[in-house]
C-alpha cells in the first residue's frame, strides 16, 4: 500500500491443514491438522472421499505419529455412522497402504487432552473397481440389466414353462474381487406344478435335456368357471411302453400321486404328435407322467 513503510493491503495469509472435509477428485492429500507441525488437543476430525460408484480409493501413509491408543485414525468403507471398519492406527509405526472397496471412504481422527505428536501424511488416488461376473448365458431365461459394476442391482425371469430356482435380483458387492450377493440362479423345467394362468407352457423335467428316470410328476391346470382347456402336444417322445403321459379331467390323488385316472382323456407314448389338439370342457385338468 502507498505509504512511507511497505506493507500488504491484508495480513500474509496461511496455508494449514484443516480438521476434516469432503474431497471428490480421484487423487489427493490428506493431512493431520496443523501438519507437518503437532497436532491440538482434543480433536475430532472426519474426511469423506466420494468417488462415481465403480471406484475404490487407494491410501498410501507417508507419515504417521499419533500418541499410542489414546489418540487414533480409523478408516472406514462407507459413512462414519454406518460404514464398515477397514482398520484403526495408533502409535509411531507408519501403517502399508490399503484399498478401500467402496467408492465412498471416511477417515476419522481423535485426539485427547495430552501428548501431542505430527500426524499423518496420506496421499490417496482412485481405481477403478472390477466388474461381477457376467452372467450369461442364462439359460431358458433372460438377465433384466446389463451394467454389472459395484452396487448394480439385475433381475432375472425365466421363458414361459420354466421356474426360477435362487434369487430373482443381485446385487454386485463391494470387495476386492467382484461377486454377487447370491448365486447365479437357474430356470428348470420341474416336475409338476400347479398352473392357473390362462396361458402356458408345459415341459418335461430337465427339459431340453433328457428327463431323468423314476419320475412321477403331475401338473394341475385349472382356469376359471365358464372356461375350457385346450391343449397342444408338440412332441413327445418318451421311452416307449415304460414312459408315458396320462391327460385327465377328473381324477383321484393319493399323497400327491395320481392313482386313478375318472375322466380319461389321452395317453400318449414316445415318438407320437398329435395331429388334434386335446380339448377339455372341464375348468380343471391333470397332466401326469410317469418314467421308469
Amino acid at each position: 500500500m502507498p505509504g512511507p513503510v511497505r506493507r500488504w493491503n491484508y495480513p500474509v495469509p496461511l496455508c494449514i491443514a484443516q480438521c476434516g472435509g469432503s474431497m471428490t477428485d480421484f487423487s489427493g492429500v490428506i493431512l493431520s491438522p496443523g501438519f507437518p507441525g503437532n497436532y491440538q488437543s482434543s480433536l475430532d476430525c472426519t474426511w469423506r472421499v466420494q468417488l462415481p460408484i465403480g471406484f475404490g480409493i487407494h491410501l498410501q501413509f507417508l507419515n504417521f505419529s499419533t500418541e499410542p491408543v489414546h489418540d487414533y485414525l480409523e478408516v472406514r468403507s462407507g459413512t462414519l455412522e454406518t460404514g464398515t471398519l477397514i482398520d484403526r492406527f495408533s502409535g509411531p509405526v507408519v501403517p502399508n497402504s490399503l484399498f478401500s472397496t467402496t467408492h465412498e471412504t471416511t477417515l476419522f481422527f481423535h485426539s485427547d487432552y495430552s501428548q501431542n505428536k505430527p500426524g499423518f501424511h496420506i496421499v490417496y488416488q482412485a481405481y477403478e473397481l472390477q466388474r461381477c461376473p457376467d452372467p450369461r448365458p442364462f439359460r431358458n431365461g433372460l438377465v433384466i440389466g446389463q451394467d454389472y459394476s459395484v452396487g448394480m442391482t439385475i433381475s432375472f425371469e425365466c421363458l414361459q414353462g420354466y421356474t426360477l430356482i435362487g434369487e430373482a435380483s443381485l446385487t454386485c458387492l463391494h470387495g476386492v474381487s467382484r461377486n454377487w450377493n447370491h448365486p447365479i440362479p437357474k430356470c428348470d423345467a420341474l416336475c409338476g406344478g400347479n398352473i392357473t394362468s390362462m396361458n402356458g407352457t408345459i415341459y418335461s423335467p430337465g427339459h431340453p435335456a433328457e428327463y431323468p428316470h423314476f419320475q412321477d410328476c403331475m401338473w394341475s391346470v385349472r382356469v376359471p368357471p365358464g372356461y375350457g382347456i385346450y391343449i397342444n402336444f408338440s412332441v413327445i417322445n418318451t421311452e416307449p411302453i415304460y414312459d408315458y403321459i396320462t391327460v385327465c379331467s377328473t381324477w383321484v390323488i393319493l399323497r400327491g400321486i395320481l392313482i386313478r385316472c375318472l375322466h380319461f382323456l389321452e395317453e400318449l407314448f414316445p415318438q407320437q404328435v398329435l395331429k388334434q389338439p386335446t380339448l377339455s370342457s372341464a375348468p380343471k385338468n391333470v397332466a401326469s407322467m410317469s418314467s421308469a
